[in-house]
Order: structure tokens, then sequence, then C-alpha cells
């Protein structure tokens, strides 16, 4: 799972495997260990919302998607979802997204992502 965090935005990317966890066991999480201290991130199936969003409590960002949006993620062709969360000082822009191959080269280790759409020919 990767998150990027800019300004108001969070959008999380999930792989293939991560997103079939998802979808089986209603939950997926991460840690970045700074020394003593680590930062999580997850991303949660909850079946009492009806809206995605999000909070950051303990050093933890967890992104809380609707099981009734989410449940069949795996099985369908929906790339992602997303949502702008209403906050104190304004507005939070969510995204919870499938990652995709980059179309440029990379080192990192793409084998679990999903095929990126732009590199398959037209028919």
């Amino acid at each position: 799972m990767k998150i990027r965090i800019k300004g108001d935005t969070v959008r999380f990317r999930l792989t293939k495997s991560e997103v079939k966890a998802l979808c089986e066991t209603g939950t997926i999480k991460e840690q970045t260990h700074f020394g003593n201290v680590a930062f999580g991130y997850a991303v949660q199936m909850d079946s009492n919302t009806t809206a995605m969003h999000a909070e950051f409590k303990d050093n933890n960002i967890t992104l809380f998607l609707p099981k009734t949006l989410g449940k069949d993620w795996f099985e369908n062709n929906r790339v992602g979802f997303e949502h702008h969360q209403k906050t104190q000082t304004g507005t939070l822009y969510l995204l919870l997204e499938k990652d995709f191959t980059c179309l440029d080269n990379t080192l990192e280790d793409q084998s679990d992502n999903y095929p990126n759409p732009k590199l398959e020919p037209n028919p």
C-alpha cells in the first residue's frame, strides 16, 4: 500500500493482493518506523458508514470505506473511490485506487500492480 499526501489531499494506492486482502478480511494496514516512533496507515471496510472518510489518531491514518461500495472491488473493474471530507478548516480530498504499473521506467517492484490501461493496445 502506498500513500501520497500533498496539502489536504490523501491518496491511497493498493496492489492486486492488497485489494484482495481488503475484500476478504475487511482491513489492511502498514507502518513506517522512524526510530522508536511508528507512523501507521490503514484502509478499513465499515458497514456502519455511507461515505468514505478518514481519521488521524495516535500517529495513524485510517481510511474507512463503506462495505457496500468495496466488498466486490477485487472482482470488478472499478479503479477507485473518491470523497471530499469536510473538516473544521476546509476540505480533505480522499482517493483510494488500484495501483497501476508505471508508464516510465522505474526500479520499483510492480509485479503485483494492475496492468496500466494506457499500455494496453486499443481494439
